[in-house]
Formats: structure tokens, C-alpha cells, sequence
């Protein structure tokens, strides 16, 4: 199999073969969130995303150290603090706290470390200190600012000319500063906001700062990864190049790795348009395996459009899924004998190769997917309605295997199969807007008649029920189970 991973970078804006600076190991910084509220479905993307490009990576047997940090001190939680009357540290670790449940609810592995801003504020003084000793740096009224002229490649990741950008300022907006581009790595507090002592007088760091002395703190001062939102591009992830390739003369990352944003209904989210979704609002009403499918099913450096279609299109497509686990779990435990099967062995291993395939190049989670419904396909084919042989059931391991394995390099497919597709059925009822009670109402009236062996009647239910885009079928038991009707030939 080719394990020769391309990544595309944003630094040179094109695919590169994957390297590292120690082998077998890769250091991956990615920017967390500002702890001041919920956070929304988009503020997870990333999370979602590099939690597969570090599950990868493992997979190819790299030894990954996976940085995400908290922004724990900024404008907006100091904001917070004063409209709820409370510390700026209570809030900022109320809403970690908060994160992290959301977190723990997509039941993927935690980074390897989550440091706080406010953790390395020591760090961060070091750190300003050589840049302004080396004269990048200066100080100004309880300020100290970075001087983009002292560093000849500003513009290089996000390919912006500092003239341009200069052209765009038609008044000095802070007179502080030496130059409107500057940015601050230091600035004073106003009275009592949250300050800690420093050469320049009390006050607190910027925010671009933060992110490169907790990197360098945790990884050194050359990394293999750093990641984020296409938001942070500019100035963020511009910014900490200019300053940590100017404190420790060289290259600050190898690979700058960017995922794109999400829309709603082709609108980009806002607070004015009314359209944000927190995260944890999304899972309650739902799942966080459908947030999970929703994010992976587009490849990570598109846009992501959010809709009710593509939230109902993630369920069925899930509920196509745990039906063919549901359907293996049970051949598995009816048949006790198993008996090789060359040719869906030969099929299993050609999976495998495609996968590598689609996901050494940049992670091409579509093609992933279609993998995934590829195999689909050929297992139903194989099993549903056949009879259960000692073949078949090693056709169902192969397939629960090969399921499992990937599946948890996507963060998926772990759930219970019976209780999940139940749960998922409920779900497409409720987004087709039929009662569950009148389903029911139906079912046992169904039943009834076929008690009476009024059997006319009761095919007219089963065809009025049908209609609903329901499905029934009755158990040797006696028991009528009924299911979201899914076109399993349009997987």
C-alpha cells in the first residue's frame, strides 16, 4: 500500500509529501478556542478534523503530540466578566469546562495537552523580552508593539503585500504605534481587568503572542504541524511567524494546516443573521455522530453548508450504515462455524488500498466515505435475506473489522447498532414530521385486523403506512417493527 502521505500547505498553497523533523514522531500545534461562551457547530470543524489528521497519522505509526490550547484572557471575556459581575478567571474557566464536556460528548480522544494563556504569562514576558532586545520589538506608553519592518517575509502564508495592506489605512488608528501594521504582544490593563507584572508595567499579552509561546514551550521552537481555521490565516498564523521566526531564526512550522469554514443555507454564520447553532444544542437535538458525519463527509479545505437537507442526508446515510452492522452483529451471533471466503477477502484488501489512497492525498474524506458505502453495498449484497453460513459469517467480520478499524480513525461508527438505529429512526420521524403516536396508532390497528384475519385491511394499512415513507416487518414473536424507509440502491 502507498504510505506516502501529501498534505496540502498552506505555506506554498500546494500539496507536499508529508515530512517530519524527528522520524516517526510529528509535533501539531492547533489553536483553540476564546473561552467566553458555547461554542457553535463551526468552532468544532477543527477539533473534528484534526482529531482524524492526528488518528492518521497514528495510523501510519507515528508518535503524535497533539497541542490545543485555551485562550483564557481576551477583550471578550473580560467583556463577560463585567456584564456577569464575576472574575475574568471564573468565567473564562467556567466556559473550559463547558467546552470540554461538548468535547467529551464526540467521544474522540482528548489532545495531548490543552494549555491555558494565562499558564505561561512568565513564558510569554521571556519571550517579548528577546524580541525586544533584538530589535523587534518596542515599547511605547504600557505597550510593546512587533515591528513588521523588521521582518522581510511578512505576507509570506497569507500572500498579502505589505504596501497593499498599508494602502488600506488612511488615518493611524493607534497612535502608539510606529507603523499601522504593527501589532501588540503586550498592552496595558484598565483598571481593575485582570494584569500581571511585567517589564513595561502591569498589564496583559496580545493575542497573537500566546500561541507562539506555548508552542515553542511544548514542541520547540520548528514544528511539524500547526493548524486552524481559514479565518486564522491572516493576521493570527501570519502574525506568529513573524514573531517566532524572529525570536528563534528559523522556520516556525513545516506545514501550516487550514480547515475551511461552515455555512448555514449558504449564509455565513453570524450573530445578525440569527444563525448560529451551538455545538452542544446541535448534539442534544440530534447526535454528535451525525455532527461527526456532517463534517467529515466534505473535505476539510471547502466551505461546509449547513442545512436541514444535508443534517436529514448525514441520518440516512448513518442509519444505510448501522443497518448493515446491525445485520452483521446478528449473522455473527446466529452462526457458530466461519469458512474463508477468497473473494471478499481480495475486496477487503482493496478497500484498504483505496482508503489509503483517497486519504494520503490531503485527506480526501469523500472518497473515504465512498468506501465505505462501496463496501456497503457488497455486503448487503452478500447477506441480506441470504442464508447464514459459515461463509457468510466471515464476510461479517471482515466487514465489522474493517468497519471498526477505519471507523475509528474517523471517529465513527462505535455506537450500538440497534439502540443507535433506533434513536435515528425517531430522528427522521420527527424530521418528516409524522407522530410517533399515529405510527403506533396504525401499527396496532394493523395488527388487529390481522388478528381478525381481515387481511384486505390490513394491506391497506401496510400501504397507508408505506406511504409515510415507513417500513414494517413482522417478528416470528409475534412483534411489529417498523423502520425509516431507506433506498438502499442510491448508497
Amino acid at each position: 500500500m502507498n504510505k506516502s502521505l501529501k498534505l496540502f500547505n498552506s505555506l506554498s498553497k500546494e500539496k507536499e509529501v508529508f515530512y517530519t523533523n524527528k522520524k516517526g514522531k510529528v509535533s501539531m500545534y492547533v489553536c483553540g478556542p476564546t473561552v467566553y461562551n458555547l461554542l457553535h457547530i463551526g468552532n468544532f470543524r477543527g477539533p473534528i478534523f484534526f482529531n482524524l489528521l492526528r488518528n492518521w497519522l497514528e495510523h501510519l505509526k507515528y508518535k503524535v503530540i497533539y497541542v490545543y490550547n485555551y485562550t483564557d484572557i481576551d477583550d471578550k471575556i473580560i467583556d463577560k466578566a463585567k456584564i456577569e459581575k464575576l472574575d475574568a478567571k471564573i468565567i473564562s474557566q467556567k466556559y473550559i469546562v463547558e467546552f470540554e464536556k461538548d468535547y467529551a460528548s464526540l467521544k474522540i480522544p482528548k489532545p495531548s495537552f490543552t494549555p491555558k494563556c494565562t499558564d505561561h504569562i512568565d513564558d510569554i514576558i521571556i519571550f517579548i523580552s528577546e524580541l525586544i532586545d533584538n530589535n523587534f520589538a518596542y515599547y511605547n506608553n504600557g505597550h510593546v508593539f512587533f515591528s513588521i519592518k523588521k521582518f522581510y517575509n511578512y505576507g509570506k502564508l497569507s500572500g498579502k503585500n505589505v504596501d497593499d495592506l498599508l494602502a488600506g489605512y488612511r488615518v493611524k488608528i493607534n497612535d502608539n504605534k510606529k507603523n499601522p501594521l504593527d501589532f501588540v504582544l503586550w498592552k496595558p490593563s484598565n483598571g481593575n481587568d485582570p494584569s500581571w507584572k511585567s517589564p513595561w508595567g502591569y498589564g496583559r499579552p496580545g493575542w497573537h503572542i500566546e500561541c507562539s509561546t506555548m508552542s515553542s514551550k511544548l514542541l520547540g521552537s520548528n514544528i511539524d504541524i500547526h493548524g486552524g481555521g481559514i479565518d486564522l490565516l491572516f493576521p493570527h498564523h501570519e502574525n506568529e511567524i513573524a514573531q517566532s521566526e524572529s525570536r528563534f531564526k528559523t522556520s516556525f512550522s513545516n506545514f501550516w494546516v487550514h480547515n475551511n469554514l461552515i455555512n448555514f443555507d449558504n449564509q455565513k454564520m453570524s450573530k445578525s443573521l440569527g444563525n448560529i447553532i451551538k455545538a452542544r444544542d446541535f448534539i442534544t437535538d440530534y447526535n454528535s455522530e451525525i455532527l461527526k458525519i456532517l463534517i467529515l463527509s466534505v473535505h476539510y479545505r471547502s466551505v461546509l453548508n449547513f442545512n436541514e437537507f444535508q443534517i436529514n442526508n448525514s441520518i440516512t446515510n448513518l442509519i444505510k450504515i448501522y443497518s448493515s452492522i446491525n445485520l452483521a452483529d446478528l449473522i455473527i451471533i446466529k452462526q457458530k462455524n466461519q469458512k474463508k471466503d477468497p473473494d471478499f477477502k481480495n475486496f477487503i484488501h482493496a478497500c484498504e488500498e483505496k482508503i489509503y489512497e483517497f486519504m494520503n492525498n490531503d485527506f480526501n474524506t469523500p472518497g473515504f466515505f465512498s468506501i465505505i458505502f462501496d463496501l456497503i453495498r457488497r455486503f448487503n449484497l452478500l447477506a441480506v435475506n441470504k442464508k447464514i453460513t459459515p461463509e457468510l459469517k466471515y464476510i461479517s467480520l471482515s466487514f465489522l473489522s474493517f468497519i471498526k478499524k477505519y471507523g475509528k480513525i474517523l471517529g465513527l461508527f462505535n455506537e450500538n447498532s440497534s439502540e443507535f438505529l433506533s434513536e435515528l429512526n425517531l430522528l427522521l420521524l420527527k424530521n418528516k414530521n409524522i407522530s410517533i403516536t399515529h405510527l403506533e396508532e396504525l401499527i396496532s390497528k394493523r395488527n388487529k385486523v390481522r388478528k381478525e384475519k381481515n387481511y384486505k385491511l390490513s394491506d391497506e394499512i401496510r400501504n397507508e403506512i408505506f406511504e409515510l415513507g415507513i417500513e414494517i416487518k413482522d417478528e416470528p414473536d409475534g412483534l411489529t417493527k417498523w423502520s425509516v424507509r431507506v433506498d438502499f440502491k442510491k448508497i
